[in-house]
C-alpha cells in the first residue's frame, strides 16, 4: 500500500481524485478499504489545516437560529432581557453577557462556541 503524506496542493488533488473514485463504489474492508480510510484521514487533515471552517460571529449565530426557528426578538427576551436590550444585542450595540450566552445555548441550542467568539466589529 503506497500512501504518502499530503504536503502540497498537487498531493491534495491527487488524493482527492482517488478518494472520489471510491465514493461511487466504496470498497469493503481489507486492503482497498484500509487504503480508502487512510486517504480520507489524510484528506481531512489537510483540509482542516488549509481550509479551516470559521465559526459565525455571535450576532450572525443568533440571527441564523432566529431564521431557522421562526423566532422574533420577543422570543429572545427570556434569554437576553427586555426588548430594547434584545435589539441592542442584535444591532451590535451591546455585548452578550455570560448569563445570556448560557441561556441562548440552553433555550435555543445555539453553540456556546459561536456565542463567545468576539464579534467582527470588535
Amino acid at each position: 500500500m503506497d500512501i504518502r503524506s499530503i504536503r502540497t496542493e498537487d498531493d491534495y488533488r491527487a488524493a482527492l481524485q482517488e478518494v472520489t473514485a471510491y465514493f461511487d463504489n466504496e470498497p469493503e474492508s481489507g486492503t482497498e478499504g484500509d487504503r480508502f480510510e487512510i486517504l480520507m484521514m489524510l484528506v481531512e487533515a489537510y483540509e482542516a489545516k488549509h481550509f479551516p471552517v470559521d465559526l459565525p460571529d455571535p450576532i450572525e449565530a443568533i440571527k441564523f437560529r432566529m431564521e431557522q426557528q421562526g423566532l422574533t426578538p420577543k422570543d429572545l427576551e427570556p434569554a437576553i432581557g427586555r426588548r430594547n436590550r434584545v435589539y441592542e444585542i442584535l444591532n451590535g450595540k451591546r455585548n452578550l453577557t455570560l448569563a445570556m450566552v448560557w441561556k441562548l445555548h440552553d433555550m435555543f441550542g445555539i453553540p456556546a462556541e459561536s456565542l463567545i467568539k468576539p464579534p467582527h466589529h470588535a
